[in-house]
């Protein structure tokens, strides 16, 4: 059993996750934006947060291998709602090249963290993750091979779960794992058995967002309350 220590259901997640991003990018943190269509309304109210964007580093969890102004390109939809709406200097931005293919682009983005971070683990400062009906994280999906990777940081992923269905760029769950703190970011009547299952059952490949577990940071979930209605303990 996973459950976050700092489990919240909320009418609206979104201001709690831009909050969060928001004190992350003022502190210099080193931040792991996700995709999809929920962490949107996030972003767009954490760009006009008064925060000093310079002072962060912005990556990413995973990108579909698509190029970076494609609708499909979680760059472009955080480009859109949060990069460009920033009235300050910029942060500093390391996207993954999704153009590049799933593998060429993995091993792009995995030698770029080293780069930063040296030989060893990165040590993200916060990790944002969304969750599909089918238990998935970030692009790492269901008794696929990615979901078991515990060397590489970055993973060519050829076969997406969900549409769409072009292949994907991910981080792993060792480098999730090693984050000072991880947030999942969920909304949605679709997703409530995937959140039972992350967070009341045993963890398992079946439902890879059961398995951020991490080593010495913090978990947290926002949750709306049809995302959250499928727990025995909502809040």
């Amino acid at each position: 059993m996973t459950r976050p220590a700092d489990l919240q259901v909320l009418d609206d997640p979104g201001p709690a996750a831009a909050d969060l991003l928001a004190t992350a990018a003022g502190g210099g943190g080193q931040i792991a934006l996700t995709g999809g269509s929920t962490p949107r309304s996030a972003y767009e109210r954490a760009a006009v947060a008064d925060v000093q964007w310079s002072r962060a580093t912005l990556w990413w969890g995973d990108e579909r291998c698509v190029p970076p102004d494609d609708d499909l390109s979680n760059y472009a939809m955080a480009r859109t709602a949060l990069l460009d709406a920033i009235a300050g200097p910029a942060p500093e931005v390391h996207r993954i090249k999704g153009e590049l293919g799933a593998h060429d682009g993995a091993a792009a983005y995995e030698a770029e963290l080293h780069e930063l971070f040296g030989a060893g683990m990165p040590e993200l400062d916060l990790v944002l993750l969304g969750m599909g009906a089918d238990g998935h994280c970030a692009s790492l999906f269901p008794h696929q091979a990615a979901v078991e990777e515990n060397v590489r940081l970055v993973v060519g992923v050829e076969q997406a779960g969900v549409e769409p269905y072009v292949p994907r760029i991910s981080l792993t769950l060792p480098v999730i794992n090693a984050a000072r703190e991880v947030v999942f970011l969920v909304t949605g009547e679709d997703k409530a058995a995937a959140v039972a299952r992350a967070f009341e059952a045993e963890p398992g490949p079946d439902a890879p967002a059961s398995l951020v577990t991490p080593a010495s940071g913090r978990l947290v979930a926002l949750l709306d309350r049809a995302a959250a209605s499928g727990l025995k303990e909502a809040g």
